[in-house]
Order: structure tokens, then C-alpha cells, then sequence
């Protein structure tokens, strides 16, 4: 029987941990022998419709690649279109093809799992009308820092993400306590929709350090009258205060704080780009408080930090890009991969593998759940914390050049030129 090839690429945004779901991928792949080559597309589905890819068949620097941070193929932001009669499917199908593509598996969050949805639909209804035809597989490999995919306990790369913010947290609560002065410090959190990361960013005080003052979910309606008052109140009795606030924060009717100091622009899916709301509250808090204060906007560096990367993250995506290879090869298609919490009778923390169907996950969001919003609350802060802490565990290996520097793996410049 001739052998198929395996195509795999990424798509959305970078996280510490997604090359590592590329890894346990590769690791599976290479150990079955129903695969004839393994090709990478470079910038997710488009580089299947340019053919853009690179042959990986023979690497095995799987635990170099688990610890190389972003997307060693690239990404993209490309939206298909809804109406599966669109003939932009026929050409991926026709691209595929002459790929020799038996298997195509997709890494990434709510929306890839959006391709993934619509390319396993529509190779669906065209097997209804050629069921003597063979299609590929199309199964979806999960990764995204905000932790909202539906259907997990967590998502590969929210564990290095957390860890990175609660140690930076943790340094930024020292570095404002030097000067005998009144101040806040506001930290800017990714997180449109979803306040995971920000639950993050409020471990040390969940761990008894008393700081971050003021945790802001995306979830709970920010009130700025509120917020200054509390910042009134806290200067009473503390000189420095720390105020996490995630980048999605929105008022009672629903509009994002802040919402004219942001650039207006949207992506394919139709997302804003949110990043500007510590500056807001920083002006805000200048103009009607006038103490010292400036914001913090963390940025691209919480979720491409693999120096402090958690280890218990980068073994479960790849065990979780494994698994999803497995399941594909097997056939299974429309899936993808979800990482969940084993329940131990003697306690403890593992984890186990499992799979959803994708069209639960392609462009839906889960939110913090409401009993553990009351993030002032010390019972709800205990449970973050048994949630939490595991996930943020283990130092990776590391991998260094000869000038004492992180040593990756880097396919981009080996990637053809655009046409």
C-alpha cells in the first residue's frame, strides 16, 4: 500500500510551548510506518496553498525543538471562508493532493481550530458524494497562552505563560517597595476574553504576599470610580500598590476601559488589538490621584519567555501533540487534542489525554468560571492555587551556543520566498 505524507503547521499566536506539541508530533509520526514523509508548512494553511514547506521526515532534535520558543514553521491569521462551496477549498484539497497528504494536522487556538473545523467538514461532505475517494485527516493540535479552549483543563503553553508572570510579578513587588514614596505600578495582561493569564499575574498573592492589590478579570465589570477609590483607600495604609488588569477589561455595558486610547484595528476573525489599557489607567490615575505611577505592558514576552518556561508544560504539549498524531494516524479526523486533570486517589497532580470533536473549540472562548472570580475571596485563592501551581513546575532543558545564548532551532530562513 503506498504510504501517505503527514503535513503539519501552526497557526494564531506564538507561546513558549507550541514547538513542543510540534515535537511530540514529529516523535509520533516518525515511529509509524504508514508515513512516508513529514512535511512542515511554513505559515500554517498558507503555506499549504503555496507548497511553502520543508521536509522534516528525518529530524529527531526533538527536545531542542520543545525548547525553542514562537513557531518554528511560521504562523498566519488566515480565515476560511464559511461557505464550504467557497473554491478556495477545492485548491487546498488540490494542494494536499499533490502533497501526497494523507494527514494534516493543525496547531493552535480558538480560530485554527476554526480551519480545522471547516477543512474536516468539507473533506466530510465530499467523501458523502465520492465515498469511493480518499481525504485526509484533519485534526487539530491545541496551544494558546489565554487557557480558553473549551474542552481542557488547560492548554499547552498557559503553564510557561503563568510562570513567567508570576515570577515577574513577584520581582516587580520588590522593585516598586524601594522608594518612600506613594506610587502604583498598573501591569497589563494578556487576555481578550478570558482572565487566566491575569489569575496568574495574582499568585504571589494567592501564595500570602499580600501583592498584587488589585486583580481585574476580563469576566467582572470594571468600574473606574471604583478602582480609583480603592487606590485612595490603599495608599492609607501601603505606599506601593500593584494592580494587575487584563487587556479585555470592560465596563457594565460591555465596552472594553478605555476603548479610544486603542488603535481600532481587527484581525481576519475580527478581534481587536486591545493592548493600551495600563497606559489608560495610567494617565487616569495621574490625572485624578497626581501620585507617582506608570504601566507595565508585558506584551509578546509572556508568551515567547522559554528562559523560564515551565517544564510541566513543555512535557504535556508534547505529550499532547503526540497524542493527537496518534489519533490521526488512526484515522480519527475533525478532532482535536485536550490536555485534562487525572483524578489520584491518594492525590496529587497528573495528567491525562483525551479529545474533543473541533467544533465545540473552533472560535469559542471559556472563560474563568464565576467560583473562582471572588479573587479577593482566601477559600476561592486556595483553589487557584491547587489549580495553578502544578502547571508552573520542572526547568526544561536547555540548549546553548558558544556564546553562553539560548541555542534554537530556526526553519524560517530556510523557507522559500513569497511568489
Amino acid at each position: 500500500m503506498e504510504k501517505k505524507n503527514l503535513i503539519i503547521g501552526q497557526s494564531g499566536g506564538p507561546s513558549a510551548a507550541i514547538n513542543a506539541t510540534l515535537a511530540g508530533a514529529l516523535s509520533a509520526a516518525a515511529q509509524s510506518e504508514r508515513v512516508g514523509k513529514v512535511y512542515g508548512a511554513f505559515h500554517g494553511i498558507e503555506g499549504v496553498l503555496r507548497k511553502n514547506v520543508i521536509d522534516l521526515t528525518g529530524f529527531r532534535e526533538f527536545e531542542k525543538l520543545a525548547a525553542t520558543p514562537a513557531m518554528a514553521l511560521g504562523s498566519c491569521r488566515r480565515r476560511l471562508p464559511d461557505d464550504l462551496m467557497d473554491p478556495i477549498y477545492p485548491e487546498i484539497a488540490g494542494k494536499l493532493r499533490e502533497l501526497n497528504a494523507g494527514w494534516l494536522l493543525y496547531t493552535g487556538g480558538n480560530d485554527s481550530m476554526d480551519t480545522v473545523h471547516k477543512l474536516s467538514a468539507y473533506f466530510a461532505h465530499c467523501k458523502t458524494l465520492h465515498p469511493e475517494a480518499e481525504y485526509p485527516v484533519v485534526y487539530g493540535l491545541p496551544k494558546t497562552v489565554d487557557n480558553d479552549l473549551p474542552g481542557c483543563d488547560h492548554t499547552p503553553g498557559y503553564g510557561s505563560a503563568a510562570r513567567y508572570l508570576a515570577v515577574t510579578v513577584r520581582e516587580l513587588i520588590r522593585d516598586t517597595a524601594i522608594y518612600a514614596l506613594p506610587s502604583v505600578t498598573v501591569i497589563e495582561v494578556m487576555g481578550r476574553d478570558a482572565g487566566w493569564l491575569t489569575l496568574a499575574a495574582g499568585l504571589p498573592r494567592f501564595l500570602g504576599e499580600g501583592k498584587p492589590d488589585i486583580i481585574a478579570l476580563p469576566e467582572t465589570p470594571f468600574d473606574e470610580e471604583a478602582f480609583l477609590t480603592e487606590i485612595r483607600e490603599l495608599h492609607k495604609t501601603t505606599r506601593s500598590i500593584i494592580a494587575v488588569v487584563s487587556e479585555g477589561i470592560r465596563d457594565a455595558s460591555g465596552a472594553y476601559v478605555g476603548m479610544g486610547s486603542k488603535s481600532g484595528v481587527v484581525d481576519p476573525f475580527g478581534h481587536a488589538y486591545l493592548s493600551g489599557v495600563g497606559k489608560y489607567l495610567e494617565m487616569l490615575i495621574k490625572r485624578e490621584i497626581g501620585c507617582k505611577v506608570r504601566s507595565i505592558e508585558l506584551s509578546l514576552m509572556q508568551r515567547c519567555s522559554a528562559h523560564i518556561a515551565s517544564g510541566t508544560d513543555l512535557r504535556e504539549s508534547f505529550e499532547a501533540g503526540a497524542y493527537g498524531a496518534r489519533e490521526a494516524l488512526s484515522g480519527v479526523s475533525g478532532k482535536m487534542a485536550v490536555i485534562l486533570r487525572r483524578e489520584n486517589p491518594e492525590g496529587g497532580y497528573s495528567a491525562a489525554y483525551g479529545s474533543v470533536d473541533v467544533s465545540l473549540c473552533a472560535g469559542q472562548d471559556r472563560l474563568v468560571p464565576p467560583h473562582l472570580r471572588e479573587v479577593y475571596d482566601p477559600e476561592t485563592q486556595k483553589e487557584i492555587v491547587r489549580y495553578l501551581l502544578p502547571l508552573i513546575q520542572g526547568e526544561p532543558p536547555r540548549f546553548v551556543d558558544e556564546n553562553g545564548l539560548p541555542d534554537y532551532i530556526d526553519w524560517l530562513k530556510l523557507e522559500k520566498t513569497r511568489d
